[in-house]
C-alpha cells in the first residue's frame, strides 16, 4: 500500500510540474497574439456546434440563447431533441418560432429516424432535429449528418460556453491547419454563477457544498492531469460538454460509436488508434483558455449517478481497445495514457479503499503502529489538500476573472473538507461502476437539471 501510494504521489508531482510550464507556454503563446485577429482571418474555418438533448426543458433554450451570441463569423448551430419524454421539443420550438422544414441531407454516420427538422429565417443559423431516441452518441451523428462546416463542436445542452470560447479554441486549428485533429477545452462549474440571457454575468461559488467541492476536482482534472498529458502530447479525453474536432476525422472513423456511455474518451481513442494504425501524422491539443460552463449535481444521489456513469464509459473504453495497451505503434497513448488510466482509475480505487480498510483493521490487530498509522492517513490527507491548492492557484492565473476574497476562502474549505468522506465516496462510486461494467449494464440515468441562475426581477 505504501509503495502504491509514492507511486501515485510521484505521478502526480509529475503531473503538476507539467503542468505548470504548458501552462505558461499558453500563457507566452497568448501574449504575442490575441484571439481578435481571426474574426478577420480569411482562412478561420467554419464551425457547426452539435447539441444533443434529452430531457433538457430547464436548460435548453437558455444554452441555445447562449450559443447565438458567441463571437465567431462562421458557425451554424444544431439541436437535436434525441426522443425527449419532457417538453424539450416544444420549449425549442416555442422559443424560436420555429417551422417545419423539408432539408434532408444523406447520413454519412448511422442515427435512428428524424421525425422533423425546424428552422426560422430570424435564426438563419438555428437548425432543429426532431429525432427518436437513439442515445447521446445517435444524437450528435445525427448532427454531425447535417453539419455544413469543417469544424464540428460537441456541446452539452446543459452547458453556456464563454463569449469568446471558439476563437479561442480555433486558434490552434488555424496555426497548425494540416494535422490537428481536436481541441479540448475546461469545464467550469456554474453552479452559483448569475446567468442572463445565456451568458455569465457574474462568477460566484455555490451554497452547497457537494457542488463546491466539485469545482475543486474540476480545476485539479482540467488544470492539472490535463494539461500535463497535453504536454506530453497523449490526450485520450476531450470532455464530451465542449470538444472541438474536424469533421473529416470524426467521420473517418464511422462517427460516435453506439453502446457506450463514454462515446466522448472513446471517440479520441478511436482516432489515435485509426491515424496511429495509418501511420499518418496528428495532433491533438487540451488548451486551457477556452471555457464551458456546465450544471454540476447539487445532491450526492445524483453525483453518484453521474460517476458510475462515468467509471463504466471508461471500462468500456478501455475493454473495446485493449489492443492498444502497452502496443509501442501507439505511441505514448498505448504505453502511458492508457495503462494509467488502467493502473489508477481502474484497479487504484480498489487499491486505495483496501489500504483505507485494513490498514485501521492491522493496527486494531496489534500488526501495525499507531505512529505509522496516523502518519500514512497525514499523508494522504495533507497531499490531497496540497494537491487541490495547487489547483486553485493554477485556477487563479489562467481562469479566474473576478475572484472574491469570500469565493476563494470557501473553494480553499472545500479542498480540506473532500479529503475527509467525499474521496472515499468516490472511491467506492468508482468501485461501483467498474462492477456494473463487469455485469452488463447500459443504463445512462436520469439527471435532474435546476436551471442556471438568475438574478431577482
Amino acid at each position: 500500500m505504501l509503495g502504491f501510494t509514492a507511486l501515485q504521489y510521484l505521478l502526480y508531482s509529475l503531473h503538476t510540474i507539467l503542468a505548470f510550464f504548458e501552462l505558461r507556454s499558453a500563457q507566452r503563446r497568448d501574449r504575442h497574439t490575441e484571439e481578435g485577429w481571426l474574426l478577420g482571418a480569411k482562412s478561420i474555418p467554419g464551425i457547426s456546434l452539435l447539441v444533443p438533448a434529452y430531457n433538457e426543458e430547464r436548460t435548453v433554450v437558455e444554452n441555445i440563447r447562449s450559443l447565438l451570441t458567441l463571437r465567431y463569423p462562421r458557425f451554424e448551430i444544431i439541436v437535436v431533441n434525441d426522443g425527449s419524454t419532457d417538453g424539450t421539443a416544444a420549449a425549442v420550438i416555442a422559443a424560436f418560432r420555429l417551422e417545419r422544414s423539408e432539408l434532408q441531407r444523406p447520413p454519412v454516420a448511422p442515427c435512428q429516424p428524424i421525425r422533423g427538422i425546424y428552422r426560422q429565417r430570424d435564426f438563419p443559423n438555428l437548425l432543429f432535429i426532431d429525432k427518436e431516441n437513439g442515445g447521446k452518441s445517435d444524437a450528435l451523428n445525427a448532427a454531425l449528418n447535417h453539419a455544413r462546416h469543417p469544424l464540428v463542436c460537441g456541446v452539452d445542452a446543459d452547458s453556456l460556453l464563454d463569449h469568446h470560447a471558439l476563437l479561442k479554441a480555433v486558434r490552434p486549428f488555424v496555426e497548425q491547419p494540416g494535422s490537428l485533429l481536436a481541441v479540448g477545452g475546461t469545464i467550469r462549474i456554474a453552479n452559483g454563477c448569475e446567468v442572463r440571457s445565456g451568458l455569465i454575468v457574474r462568477e460566484g461559488t455555490p451554497h452547497r457544498l457537494v457542488p463546491l467541492i466539485q469545482i475543486v476536482e474540476y480545476l485539479r482534472a482540467f488544470l492539472i492531469a490535463r494539461l500535463a498529458f497535453s504536454r506530453l502530447g497523449s490526450v485520450s479525453i476531450i470532455s464530451g460538454a465542449f470538444g472541438l474536432f474536424k469533421r473529416s476525422a470524426v467521420l473517418q472513423v464511422g462517427g460516435y460509436s453506439h453502446g457506450t456511455v463514454g462515446e466522448d474518451m472513446e471517440l479520441i481513442v478511436k482516432i489515435h488508434r485509426k491515424f496511429c494504425d495509418a501511420g499518418q501524422p496528428y495532433h491533438i491539443l487540451f488548451i486551457p483558455d477556452p471555457v464551458c460552463w456546465t450544471e454540476a449535481p447539487e445532491t450526492l444521489a445524483q453525483l453518484r449517478r453521474q460517476r458510475t456513469r462515468w467509471q463504466r464509459g471508461l471500462c468500456e473504453v478501455l475493454w473495446l481497445h485493449r489492443g492498444m495497451l502497452l502496443r509501442p505503434r501507439y505511441g505514448r497513448i498505448g504505453l502511458l495514457s492508457l495503462p494509467l488510466f488502467v493502473l489508477f482509475d481502474v484497479v487504484g480505487p480498489v487499491l486505495d479503499l483496501a489500504g483505507l480498510t485494513l490498514l485501521p483493521l492491522c493496527w486494531a490487530a496489534g500488526l501495525l503502529d499507531f505512529e505509522l498509522l496516523a502518519a500514512f492517513f497525514a499523508v494522504v490527507v495533507l497531499y490531497g489538500i496540497f494537491l487541490s491548492m495547487i489547483a486553485l492557484v493554477l485556477g487563479e492565473l489562467a481562469l479566474f476573472k473576478t475572484t472574491r476574497k469570500r469565493d476563494m476562502l470557501a473553494l480553499a474549505l472545500a479542498a480540506i473538507a473532500e479529503n475527509f468522506g467525499y474521496r472515499q465516496l468516490n472511491l467506492l462510486w468508482r468501485i461501483e461502476g467498474t462492477w456494473q461494467f463487469i455485469r452488463g449494464q447500459k443504463h445512462w440515468g436520469e439527471m435532474i437539471r435546476t436551471g442556471f441562475h438568475r438574478p431577482p426581477a
